[in-house]
């Protein structure tokens, strides 16, 4: 039986943990916060619940994986709820466009904007098979820690023309501006500018046509929730208010880490520490120089990094049902490319923005006091390393923006009738998660920081240190960080034989036999 520990509670790590425990290992979670979830922390205001961070859901059958490899059901645990339609997506003008599942329904749809482009959609899905078959079945849940692991995917990389942008490849089958911009917004969720990002990235569209996009009743929070209990029912140890300090290195064998300490001084021993804290923040401020000679300070600072987020939180105590608006809403907009360069190349805020407006009250009335609406906005800004953005002065002014925004155009009468706010911005990812520049998704998923390319599931430095998480390969969202918990728990299991037998999921390894009913 190895000690173990893991350093944060998001989703990578509480899916690691999980298995980990699973498989017999004596596991124990440190947050540094008073909750677990990392960002997908829960707010309670005045009786509303707002889910801090991730609320699109897809590829349930990842979280049936983590409770059967623990011999139990998800459904015991969390009950999951079908979106539809998957998003409204909104232009500049107010005009909506809805796409859920439903080919025809998504052919009258694009017939609506441009009939021309609905054989070029239909085209543009049946490349995303290969993709999706290739980028998540085949290699997400692959550590990459060799360079010739690199170069025996790039034939396929090459073939999947991973040298585009997700917007060119899109462009190259649909032609109407808005309808690009529908089809090529998905790198946002993983931190990624669409004109920027790889192709490969097309295969999340993929994803949600064939597993549809879902809600956990009670709210993200819900699932963590879960997945606490779960972890607990095995064995395992939760610490909270717990910050580490450091992680301790063994003097006389710098290849092995021995433990952390905490903030009160407590040294606490491990076999092997899996880090569910930002990369660079791991790094750089839990691990002394001298000890790294792959991963420096240089390297960190020469990576990358996605942008960050304003978020604000707010209930009201009317309800708006007749608002036009659905469960996930994006409002685009009058610029695209221009304010994805302003966020990600120039790095200013722009007087524009786009927004991602979640109203989960839609399907779920527990999550507010009876007779109120949720809401969650979202806007994508520059990370930290902008050198004319004082969020201290300008984080109150650029909300009230975002409010007047939709109240103007969405929700009539709103800022009267708000009864609970927060927000969070980009100080808050940099002094409240421990994100590098106040990222909100890590590093950027560019195509030279795909793959072998991103900070390794193992450390270069330090043989007995994981990492999971957005910052880790394969990358961020939800599919992605509960991927990289599979890397660590295999990437242990080469090295620490099973102490207990382990229940598992007849997981499917081709996409031929990923089937929604299974989800």
């Amino acid at each position: 039986m190895a000690r173990i520990i893991v350093i944060g509670s998001g989703f990578g790590g509480l899916g690691a943990a999980i298995r980990l425990a699973a498989r017999g290992h004596e596991v124990e979670i440190f947050e540094k916060r008073d909750m677990l979830g990392g960002r997908a922390y829960c707010y309670e205001v005045n009786g509303f619940k707002f889910d801090g961070g991730p609320t699109v859901i897809t590829a349930p059958f990842m979280f049936d994986d983590i409770w059967a490899v623990a011999g139990k059901k998800r459904e015991d645990y969390v009950e999951f709820i079908p979106i539809d339609p998957y998003y409204r997506i909104f232009n500049h003008e107010g005009r909506k466009f809805d796409y859920n599942g439903d080919e025809d329904f998504i052919a009258s749809q694009i017939a609506q904007w441009n009939p021309e482009d609905v054989e070029g959609y239909k085209r543009f899905m049946a490349t995303t098979k290969p993709i999706f078959e290739k980028g998540f079945v085949d290699l997400a849940d692959k550590p990459f820690l060799k360079f010739t692991d690199m170069l025996k995917v790039a034939p396929d990389l090459i073939k999947m023309q991973s040298y585009l942008s997700v917007y060119q490849y899109v462009s190259k089958f649909v032609k109407d501006d808005f309808l690009r911009q529908c089809w090529s917004f998905h790198p946002l969720l993983i931190g990624g500018n669409p004109f920027d990002s790889p192709s490969i990235y097309a295969m999340i569209h993929y994803l949600e046509r064939e597993w549809g996009i879902h809600y956990a009743r009670g709210g993200t929070a819900a699932i963590v929730r879960g997945m606490g209990n779960l972890f607990e029912e095995l064995g395992g140890k939760i610490h909270l208010n717990a910050e580490i300090q450091e992680i301790t290195v063994d003097p006389d064998r710098q290849d092995k880490v021995t433990g952390v300490r905490l903030a009160d001084g407590t040294i606490v021993k491990a076999d092997h520490i899996v880090s569910n804290a930002d990369v660079a923040f791991t790094y750089r401020n839990l691990i002394a120089p001298e000890y790294r000679k792959v991963n420096t300070d240089r390297r960190y600072e020469n990576t990358k990094y996605s942008m960050s987020l304003f978020v604000i939180y707010f209930g009201t105590r009317k309800r708006y049902l007749d608002s036009g608006l659905a469960h996930h809403n994006i409002i685009l907009g009058p610029r695209y490319k221009g304010l994805l360069d302003d966020i990600f190349k120039k790095k200013v805020l722009a007087d524009d923005f786009s927004l991602y407006l979640h109203m989960p009250t839609i399907t779920d009335e527990s999550i507010a006091p009876e007779g109120c609406e949720n809401f969650y906005v979202l806007a994508p800004v520059p990370h930290l390393g902008a050198k004319d953005i004082d969020w201290n002065t300008m984080a109150v002014p650029f909300k009230n923006r975002i409010l007047e925004f939709l109240e103007e155009n969405y929700l009539p009468g709103l800022r009267e009738n708000i009864i609970a706010e927060h927000y969070i911005d980009p100080l808050h990812f940099q002094n409240t998660l421990n994100s590098y520049q106040g990222s909100a998704f890590s590093v950027q998923p560019i195509l030279m920081q795909s793959a072998w390319f991103r900070p390794h599931n193992r450390s270069e430095d330090f043989d007995n240190l994981y990492f999971v998480g957005a910052g880790t390969h394969p990358g961020a969202g939800l599919p992605g960080v509960l991927s990289s918990s599979i890397i660590a728990e295999n990437l242990i299991a080469e090295v620490e034989p099973d102490p207990a037998p382990v229940t598992r999921l007849n997981r499917p390894h081709d996409a031929s036999r990923l089937k929604p009913e299974t989800a």
